[in-house]
This record gives structure tokens, sequence and C-alpha cells, in this order.
């Protein structure tokens, strides 16, 4: 019987999905939508609108997976609408946690994919259709037992968040110096008196040996009720759910302590002889060494946070702009495009926009990392958050409030924050199942120790159950990727590089080959006309008129540098008509009632023009890392130019960086393959692809990917996007196009492509640095829970205390959390000749 069959039978109601469906223009479109969704299983019935675009769909069974709806959809070949809703989930304490709200996220029907992140409290819901779903997951978080708000964007939040972090973590410091304040009386009469006769025979004489236990009684009552009490509210639930985590443990073990202390202090007579200890110190000291290494790993977790922070805070309150002719200050919110602000000596920047009159140097390294400051006249970009200099200057208001670039870095940030990486999928499987695991062998180690314990059996069994409750610490395993990825991705936004996609932070580790696009990327991107030389019957000044002229319809550098070389000459320029082009040839017009043609050499021979005139020029020009262009007047040839980009001051430096990464470097560019040689010799590249048309540069990568070869892709302009989109990882630099940025997986706000070698290097210490705390978190648990259920008693009579079991798993987390923080100390250079080690030696903790 099918899973919607069997809902039907028992009673399931039906769930309804509203969802829009862009594309559909006639009623076959309704058609094909229709059929291609009524044939996913579990849906009962659709109807689609074509007015409103909308698919009406029902659900045979609430819980049916409606990822293969919007999958048919796409299919059909239209496109349904999706939606991302961002939650603040309070009250998990480890991975066991996250795996319950995922799964309680992804039973509210509309929800495609639900990932939540331990480390930031966020979870990331991908919902298909227009319902409003915000109550439904909100509700659905809450059943299980967390609270869940909806995340709103702005400074407001971040400063609330930061807030209720603040507060969280003297909630937890009051509660840790509170229990400790009990705990210490509390383990020198219980301790004490065992380790120091003098002691026992004083405190026995004077106060009496039951009145000592009564008053234990009293104080492990306050810590366990007190303090204490956070275990019970929390474990004791998810218990009864049949979804216990890190809490059940801690509830479960030390009000086991404690319950059988209190029956041996009261009730001895219900134990068997010689059983009657008293437990009082385990349960307390285990509470209040819980609450200490929940305290420092809530500093630690705040810690991994703080490049958001930085950033959030680099923006101003306020801003002077000039309103009706007066400067005025404003809140910063207040801030409109088109306002003229005013900048002075040593301000921070409140917003973006072009400077209208002034000059400064402006301090971009936050944004950039770039150290020097960057130029600033009439006509310059300016972003908000960086810092004036010494002069002052007067811009337009271009894009304020979460237009920003800044706003703009920081979402940026936070969406790489809350992605799982592919290594977190074996940690996901592990620890849904660990809490309940750690429960049965619990069990099985209390059966076993009464079964085949020494004398009193019953006591070794109680203490041996308590410790491998104690010792398992899912925590661990579930901080030990999402930290590391938040401090490596906010490390990266102070270097300029930033992962749009959290996925390239694993995978650009693995990457063999850098391909690298020419113009923009190894050069400056700014070409400047070297040479020309025309043919008989031509005269240099007309034939530059001439092309420059038609060359005012391009936006293309070459185009510009030529323009630039004509109007430097004083040349007047005439307005050229019938203008075309054609990437990777060249382009074409009328001008004075005369046919211009400008372009490559394969463009010449396509008019049919012999290019043996010219031959020597070219080779001559291409040796010399020039790019030769050609040009045709009337269909004769009239001349060659030689246009020459600039090689960036930092790229020599990058490509040997990239060597030492023992990465292989390809340049892929449209110039022909003489000068592309040259170019690459003297850079010391690799491999050279030459003459690529732009629609060819994706093919170029995917020929790169034979074998399973890793490639990462860089580049910055329009025709490098579907190269970007093709490249197992695709780097923009920033200074590129916005269609290059959103193809890409990672950006680099400068244009150095030293960029491109930290990039990967920060990758690369970044997994280094999970699977080292994947490692310990792992191993911990491995080596310490058979430990703790006595493997060591027979052989070595070694037993561990629940005490020390309660200190080790504090420590745990806290250990993970401090490996993470190692990696803001990462500086993202390699040793000259040899690969680097991913992560500088430091200290195990900061």
């Amino acid at each position: 019987m099918s899973t919607a069959t069997m809902a039907r039978s028992a009673g399931i109601p039906a769930a309804h999905l509203d969802i829009p469906v862009a594309g559909m223009t006639c009623a076959s479109c309704v058609g094909r939508v229709e059929r291609a969704v009524a044939a996913v299983e579990g849906v009962k019935s659709v109807a689609i609108n074509l007015a409103t675009e909308r698919a009406q769909v029902t659900l045979s069974d609430a819980k049916v997976d409606i990822g293969p709806i919007a999958e048919a959809i796409r299919n059909a070949g239209y496109e349904p609408a999706e939606s991302t809703i961002e939650l603040k989930i309070a009250g998990m304490t480890c991975a066991s946690c996250v795996g319950r709200v995922e799964k309680a996220l992804k039973a509210v029907p509309g929800v495609v994919e639900a990932s939540v992140n331990l480390a930031t409290e966020r979870a990331s819901v991908r919902s298909l259709g227009s319902g409003d779903l915000k109550s439904s997951l909100i509700a659905a978080v809450v059943t299980v037992g967390y609270e869940a708000e909806l995340v709103q964007s702005g400074a407001y939040t971040s400063d609330r968040e930061q807030k209720a972090r603040d507060e969280e973590q003297a909630k937890l410091k009051r509660a840790v110096a509170v229990a400790a304040i009990a705990t210490v009386p509390l383990l020198v009469f219980e301790m004490g008196m065992h380790l120091s006769e003098p002691l026992h025979h004083f405190l026995a004489g004077r106060v009496g040996e039951f009145n000592i236990k009564v008053m234990s009684f009293l104080l492990a009552s306050f810590v366990q009720f007190g303090p204490g009490l956070r275990f019970l509210q929390k474990g004791w639930p998810a218990l009864l759910r049949g979804a216990p985590d890190m809490n059940s443990l801690v509830m479960l073990g030390t009000s086991a302590a404690y319950l059988y202390s209190t029956v041996a202090t009261f009730a001895p007579g219900l134990l068997p002889d010689g059983t009657d200890y008293t437990y009082f110190e385990a349960g307390a000291v285990i509470v209040t060494l819980i609450l200490t290494g929940r305290w420092f790993e809530a500093r630690a977790k705040g810690r991994t946070s703080e490049a958001i922070r930085r950033l959030m805070s680099l923006q101003p309150k306020s801003a002077r702009v000039l309103r009706d002719g007066s400067e005025i200050d404003v809140a910063i919110d207040a801030v409109v495009p088109g306002d003229t602000v005013i900048v002075r000596p040593g301000e921070r920047i409140p917003v973006d926009g072009e400077v209208i009159d002034g000059l400064s140097y402006v301090d971009e390294a936050m944004i950039t990392g770039e150290p020097i400051p960057a130029r600033k006249d009439p006509g310059s970009a300016v972003t908000g958050g960086t810092v004036n200099g010494t002069g002052a200057f007067r811009f337009t208001a271009q894009k304020v409030g979460t237009e920003t670039l800044l706003a703009q870095i920081v979402r940026t940030v936070e969406a790489a924050q809350g992605t799982k990486l592919p290594i977190q999928a074996l940690v996901d499987r592990v620890t849904m199942w660990f809490v309940p695991a750690v429960i049965a062998l619990a069990l099985l180690t209390f059966a076993a120790w009464l079964a085949f314990g020494p004398s009193p059996a019953l006591s070794y069994a109680l203490v041996n159950a308590v410790a491998v409750l104690i010792i398992a610490c899912p925590c661990a395993m579930g901080l030990a990727t999402p930290t590391s990825i938040m401090v490596g991705t906010g490390k990266g936004a102070e270097l300029g590089i930033l992962f749009r996609q959290g996925e390239a932070l694993q995978s650009l580790k693995d990457a063999k080959v850098v391909a690298l696009d020419k113009t923009g990327t190894l050069t400056k991107g700014k070409p400047e006309l070297t040479d020309i030389t025309v043919a008989a019957g031509f005269t240099e000044a007309e034939v530059l008129r001439l092309m420059a002229s038609v060359e005012t319809r391009s936006e293309h550098p070459v185009a510009e540098a030529i323009v630039t070389a004509a109007r430097q000459r004083g040349l007047a320029l005439a307005e050229p008509t019938d203008f075309a082009g054609e990437p990777g040839f060249g382009v074409s017009a009328k001008v004075d009632g005369r046919t211009i043609e400008i372009g490559a050499d394969r463009l010449m021979r396509r008019l049919g023009l012999d290019l043996a005139l010219f031959a020597d020029a070219a080779a001559h020009l291409g040796d010399a890392g020039k790019t030769p262009l050609f040009a045709a007047i009337d269909g004769k040839l009239a001349a060659i130019v030689a246009v020459a980009d600039p090689i960036k001051e930092t790229t020599s430096e990058a490509i040997a960086a990239l060597h030492d990464l023992g990465l292989r470097v390809v340049m892929i560019t449209g110039d022909n393959k003489r000068t592309a040689d040259a170019i690459a010799k003297r850079l010391g590249i690799d491999e050279v692809v030459a003459e690529v048309l732009p629609t060819g540069k994706a093919e170029v990568v995917k020929s790169l990917q034979a074998g399973g070869t890793k490639v990462a892709f860089v580049g910055d302009g329009i025709n490098d996007a579907p190269a970007l989109a093709q490249a197992d990882v695709g780097v923009a630099i920033g200074t590129g196009t916005d269609i290059a940025i959103e193809s890409a997986d990672v950006v680099l706000m400068s244009g150095d492509l030293n960029g491109v070698a930290k990039a990967i290097a920060l990758s690369q210490a970044t997994i280094a640095n999970i699977r080292q705390n994947l490692a310990w978190a792992f191993g911990y648990n491995v080596v310490l829970i058979p430990v703790a259920a006595g493997a060591l008693y027979p052989a070595f009579g070694i037993l561990m205390s629940p005490m020390f079991a309660g200190l080790a798993m504090a420590l745990s987390s806290v250990s993970v959390l401090a490996n993470a923080l190692r990696l803001k100390r990462f500086g993202g250079s390699a040793p000259k000749g040899q690969k680097p080690n991913p992560l500088p030696r430091l200290a195990a903790a900061e």
C-alpha cells in the first residue's frame, strides 16, 4: 500500500498548496503543467488558473514530499515560485536538537528544504508556493520543544540578537556562580570526609553523620532544582516526546544520582545491604561543570560571529546631507537615493554613491582587504562603511539601507555561515541516533554491572551508568562544522573574500586547476593604444578618426582605448550609423558614408582580405604581448593597431602563490596565440588556450574537467558568466560586472589576483579545521564512552568518576570551539616553494 493510500485510510487530512507558476502563456501550457503535477505521487488533485498564473494542488497526505512537484513543473518547462524564510531558533543545545528541528520544519506542508545551524542558532527554510508558512513553521518548532521567531534584517536585529546573547551569557555566569557556591561545601561534606580521616571524625563528632547527609541533601536539592532546573525543564519533555537530547542525558544522569542518594539517606532499608552510599556531590558537580562548559561555549560562540558584528558596526548611525540648501544631520535610515551627502575628514562614509566634488583618499580595507587608501575625485564610486582620509568631498547617494554593498556583504556572509557542507552529512546521520543509543548503552551498562559486577553491584551499576550518560557529548559533534564555517567565512570577509555559496568553502580546496580569464583578471582591464601602422593610400590620423568614430558605440575596453587615443590627438569624431558588433570577431559601421570594419585577424579573413602586408608587424606585436587589431575601410585593408592591457602589478606574485599551492594555472583568452603565449611566458603560466570565442570559455572549462579534475575559473566580465557557472568553483573579481558576481561561488572584493590563492588556502585551512573538530568530537565519544562504561576495569581496575565525565564533556565542546577560533589568525600566505600547512601553528585555545 502506498504512503498516500495509507494516509487516506488513516484519515490524515490533505494539504493544499498555492503555487505561482511563471512562464504559462496559453491553455496548452496549463494542460502541460496539470499533467506533470498530477503524475507526482501523493498529488490528489491539481487545478491551474492561467489568469492568476497559479496552481492549486491538493495532496493526499500532509507529509507528501513536495520537492518532486517543483521538479515536475520545471521539467515541463515552467518555473515554480520559491521563497526562503529565516528563523531564529532558541533552546538548541546539541546536534540531535538540530536534527529534530529540521525534521519538524520539513514536515510543514509547502516546505521544500530546511537547514538548521547550531552555531548561528538559525534555520533557513525553502518553501514552495505563496502561502504564509511563517506561523506554521514557528508552531512546528514550538511543538518539538524549542522557540522560534522570524529573522528581521537590519542593525536593530543584530543589536537585539547580540543583547540576547549577552543576557544568556550573564544568566549562565550567575548560574555557574550559584551552583559553585552550593557545590563547594557539598564536596567538603561528601568527598572531604572520605579523603581526610581527621576531617571525617571532626564533622561526625560535631555535626553528626546523619545531619551531614541531610545538609548534603539540601545543598544537592538546591543545585538540582535551582541552577540545574533547566536540564529537567528541557530534558524531561524531550524524553517524553521520544526525542531525547543532551539535556535528557544530563537530567537522567544527575537525577539518578540524586534519587539514589535520597533513598540511601532517608530510606536505606529499601536498598540491599552495603549499598546505601550517597552521591549527592556527583550530581551537583556535574551540573556545575556542564553549566561552566555552556558558559564558556556561549562566550566562544559569540566570538565566532565577531566578523559579522564588526561589519555591521562599520555603518555610521547618521549622515550629513544637503536638504533645501542647508546641511543637516539625519539618521542613516532617513538617507534616500539622490541625496547629496557631505563627508568630512576622518568620517565614515554612510552609504554608497558617486563623488560630485572634492578630493580625498579613502581607506577601503574592511571591504576589499586592500591596505592602500583609494583616491576619490568626481566620478569615483564610494562605499558605505569605508573611512575617509584627510580630504573632504560631497557625493550623491545611490544605494541605501539593505541595498548598500556593506549590507550585501553581511547577507552573503550570513548565508554562507548558515549553509551545511557535504562533510556534515555523516554527522547528521549519526547524531539523530546518538542520544537514544547512549541511553540504551547506559541501560546495558547498568544491567551488566548489576549482573556481573563486584559487591556492592548496585552502586557500581549506578555510578557507571551515570558516567555513560554524562560523558556522551553530542554538542561537540553539532558544533564541529558550523563553528569552523562561521569563523572561516568571517575571516574571508575581513580579507575581502566572500563565499557566496557555503559549498565553495569545501570544494575550493579540491581544485587542481585554476583557469584564468586575461582581460580584467590578469590585466588591469584598461587597454591603451600603443601602435598604429597604415597601408599605402591611407593616413594615420584619418584611419584613427574613422576607427574611433565606430568604437564610440562599443563598450569594450579596447574600443575605449582607441577612442581615448583619438581624442588625445584632438581628432573630430563623427556619428556612426548601421553599427553592428559580433563578439569574438569585431565591429562594423558607416562613417561619413564609408564602411569601416574593425576586428581580429579572423574577421579580416572572413572578409577575404590578405593579411600578408602586416604579417611581420603582427608577429612583432604579438611577441611583445600586445593585441593586434585590423581595420578595413570600404573593403580594403587599411591599418593594424596594437592595444596593450598592462599586467597588474600583483599578477606575477599571485601566479607564483598558486604554484606554491600545487595548482596548474591555465589562461583562457580571445587573444591570438602568439600574444597569449608571450604573456603566459612572462607570467609563468602553465598552459594557454588562446583565440577562444566568448561563448567557448565554458567549453574550455568543461574540457579541463575531463577525468574528474576539479577546476576553479577566475573571471570578471559578462562573457565569463557561463564559464563561472560551468566551473566546479567560480571566482569573480569583485571589481567586475554584477552578472559575473551573481554567477560566481566566490567573490574577491578587490581586483588583486592574490585573493585567489588566499581563498584556496583559507578553504584548505577551514576544511582541515573541520576535520580536526570532527576527529576530536567522534574520537572523544568513541574512546571515552567505553571507558565510562567500565571497559578498563577488568584489566586495570580503572573506573571513571561521573564528576570526571562531566568535566570531560564540558571541555569537549569548548575544545572544538577553541580550535575553530584558531582560524581567526589565518594569514593567507603560503611559504615559497611548498604546499602550505593548512593551519598556522597556534595554541589549542585562544
